[in-house]
């Protein structure tokens, strides 16, 4: 048996060797960045989701105020036509009285005195509604303005929400076509160790030890490179997407000598060897891809199984949306 195994163990102590310990370091660097990339771009869609929400919170209270403002205008202007038609009645009872009491000076002194107490309770009546008219058109022009700043109001807010559904809809919509894009580059490859699925804003193509890599091994396999040119055709021509080459181990312990040490060592070489394939021969800005490695600690399936094992020994691509725009818009509110 120890015959049969020294030449293997050989062969991976000469291939880790040249790993340098600073590209694990680098490694575990860019982990950290993009972890904070990755929280910024979370709290950024959860801030913009409870901003519109907040905003149509707020758009609905102030459709009711509208509505009761508009419902007090109404009322008041029905008051005001009524007090209207009530000054018209007394203008013309005091010309009526006025003419009559012209007719009557001939007449008896008390007669006179009675008319002129007539005219004089008149002119009060009509200066009284003549205040409540001023009154009352003050409260309408008050209103009105009420009316008209809560209506200005309303339709920031509502053009807000728009613009930030808007934004959230073209990000939603530039993933769906990414995933699109790549199950038509990937049709060859998907269930055949190769899925693509779409969550919480991102594409993930999670690639099996099976398609990419021999049991221990960090160089990829032929058919794993096809799998990952085709992979990297479809992000040079999307350059508004950061890339994320995450490696997964089972949790099965490492027992290599070298620079193979553990399951972090193994899931952080395998994650950069795939990311040094995608750059290969493709036009993709080397600022947008980061390499991690998760090691055994986000298994898909957490049994102690083979069958579950083999799940979690994984590669995954993740990739997300700029949020520049979206972080504009919130910046702007």
């Amino acid at each position: 048996m120890k015959n049969i195994y020294f030449p293997a163990l050989v062969a991976v102590l000469a291939i880790t060797a040249c790993v340098p310990q600073r590209v694990m370091e680098e490694t575990k660097a860019k982990l950290t960045t993009c972890e904070t990339e990755s929280a910024t771009a979370k709290k950024a869609a959860q801030d913009a989701e409870a901003q519109a929400a907040e905003l149509k919170e707020k758009m609905v209270k102030a459709e009711k105020e509208l509505a009761g403002l508009q419902r007090d205008t109404s009322i008041l202007a029905t008051n005001l036509h009524m007090l209207q038609n009530k000054y018209d009645k007394l203008n013309l009872i005091n010309d009526q009285l006025l003419d009559k009491y012209n007719k009557m000076l001939a007449g008896s002194e008390k007669d006179n005195a009675k008319l002129s107490g007539q005219l004089q309770l008149t002119q009060e009546q009509l200066l009284k509604k003549e205040d409540e008219l001023r009154a009352l058109e003050s409260r309408l022009n008050k209103q009105q303005q009420d009316l008209d700043a809560l209506s200005a109001q309303l339709k920031l807010r509502e053009a807000r929400v728009n613009e930030l559904e808007d934004v959230l809809k073209k990000k939603d919509q530039a993933t769906a076509d990414l995933k699109k894009k790549l199950q038509d580059a990937l049709f060859n490859f998907e269930n055949k160790g190769l899925t693509i699925t779409q969550k919480n804003g991102k594409v993930y193509v999670s690639m099996d030890e099976s398609l990419l890599f021999a049991s221990g091994k960090t160089a990829v396999e032929p058919k794993g490179v096809e799998a990952l040119k085709n992979v990297a055709k479809v992000l040079e021509q999307n350059a508004d997407i950061n890339i994320l080459v995450e490696g997964h181990t089972d949790d099965v312990p490492m027992k290599g000598a070298g620079e193979i040490k553990d399951n972090w060592d193994l899931s952080v070489m395998r994650a950069t060897s795939v990311t040094k394939i995608l750059l290969q021969g493709a036009n993709i800005n080397p600022t947008r891809i980061t390499s991690a490695g998760r090691g055994e600690f986000f298994p898909i399936d957490a049994a102690k199984t083979p069958e579950a094992r083999k799940k979690n020994r994984r590669t995954e691509i993740i990739l997300t949306p700029k949020l520049d725009e979206l972080l504009k818009v919130l910046g702007n509110n």
